[in-house]
C-alpha cells in the first residue's frame, strides 16, 4: 500500500494536471454512497472515477452506470476491473466538453430517465464544470460532488456573508444546495493540502424566481460582484441609474453581497423589459 503522501497510488502515478487525489478511506466512500442512496432504477454518471473506489459500490446497485474519465492511463484499469459489469459504460472524455444529455437519451430502458451524477471533481475545474453541468439540468435529478470545502461554502452561502457571491447566486438560482459533510485530507491518496466537503445539488423543477433572460442574469451577477467592495450603484452604473434601482426596492448604496437572489433576478428582468 502506498504511503498517504505518495503520488503513486496502487501503481498509478497521480497527475497534478488532472487534479488527481484518490479517495481511499472506506468510511468516507461508504458515507458518500449512503448519502446518494442509489436504487436499481437509477441511471448514474460518475465523473472522474479514478481507480474505481466509489464505482465498485455503485455498479452493483444501479440499473445503468456511465463513467467519464479523462486520464487515458486509467481507462484500461477500469475496463479490466469492471470487465464483467454489463450495466457499465466507460467514456474516455473531458467532462468539461462531454454531452451529458447523450447518456440520458440512450437510457430509454430506465424508468427514471433523469441522471444522478457523482464525482470527486478536480478542484481546478470544479466551478466551470458545475456551470457546464447546469446547462444539462433538464436531464439531471441530482448531483453529489466532492469539492474543496471553501468552494462548497461559497456555493451554499447566504447574503451578508463573505462567501456569498457570483457562484452562490447562480448555483442557487438553478439548484437547491446542501453541504452534507466534510472530508479530511487524510482520506485521500495523495493527500490534498485543503479540507474537502460533499455537496448535494438538486436542479429546481420549478422556481419562484424566473429570469426571462438567464444570460443577462449571469452578466448582471458577474458585474455586481466584479468589485465586491463597491456599491451596487457603482458596479451596475452602465446598466441602470440609482433611481431605477430604487424603483426596484434596492438601496443603491448597499454592497452586492447584501442582496438576495430575487434582487438580481428583478434587475435582470427589468433590463430585459426596458
Amino acid at each position: 500500500m502506498a504511503k498517504k503522501n505518495s503520488s503513486i497510488v496502487q501503481g498509478h502515478q497521480a497527475r497534478k494536471r488532472f487534479g488527481q487525489n484518490f479517495l481511499s478511506d472506506s468510511f468516507y466512500i461508504n458515507r458518500i454512497v449512503d448519502s446518494i442512496a442509489p436504487t436499481d432504477n437509477d441511471s448514474m454518471v460518475e465523473i472522474g472515477p479514478g481507480l474505481g473506489a466509489i464505482t465498485e459500490l455503485l455498479v452493483s446497485q444501479v440499473k445503468q452506470l456511465a463513467l467519464v474519465e479523462l486520464d487515458k492511463d486509467l481507462i484500461p484499469r477500469l475496463e479490466d476491473k469492471f470487465a464483467t459489469a454489463n450495466n457499465l459504460k466507460i467514456h474516455h472524455s473531458d467532462a468539461l466538453k462531454f454531452d451529458f444529455s447523450s447518456i440520458a437519451q440512450k437510457d430509454a430502458t430506465v424508468s427514471n430517465t433523469k441522471l444522478r451524477i457523482v464525482g470527486n471533481l478536480p478542484y481546478n475545474i470544479s466551478t466551470p464544470l458545475i456551470f457546464h453541468l447546469l446547462s444539462f439540468r433538464a436531464d439531471i435529478k441530482d448531483m453529489y460532488f466532492m469539492l474543496q470545502k471553501e468552494v462548497v461554502e461559497r456555493i451554499c452561502a447566504t447574503p451578508n456573508s463573505k462567501a456569498y457571491g457570483r457562484l452562490s447566486v447562480m448555483t442557487q438560482y438553478y439548484c437547491e444546495t446542501e453541504m452534507l459533510f466534510t472530508v479530511p485530507p487524510g482520506a485521500f491518496q495523495p493527500a490534498p493540502k485543503v479540507d474537502s466537503a460533499i455537496i448535494k445539488l438538486s436542479p429546481r423543477t420549478e422556481s419562484l424566481l424566473t429570469a426571462t433572460d438567464t444570460k443577462l442574469l449571469a452578466e448582471i451577477v458577474t458585474a455586481s460582484f466584479n468589485q465586491r467592495r463597491k456599491t451596487i450603484r457603482n458596479n451596475l452604473k452602465k446598466y441602470l441609474t440609482s433611481e431605477q434601482l430604487e424603483s426596484l426596492s434596492i438601496d443603491p448604496s448597499v454592497r452586492p453581497e447584501t442582496l438576495p437572489i430575487a434582487s438580481f433576478v428583478n434587475i435582470a428582468n427589468w433590463l430585459a423589459k426596458h
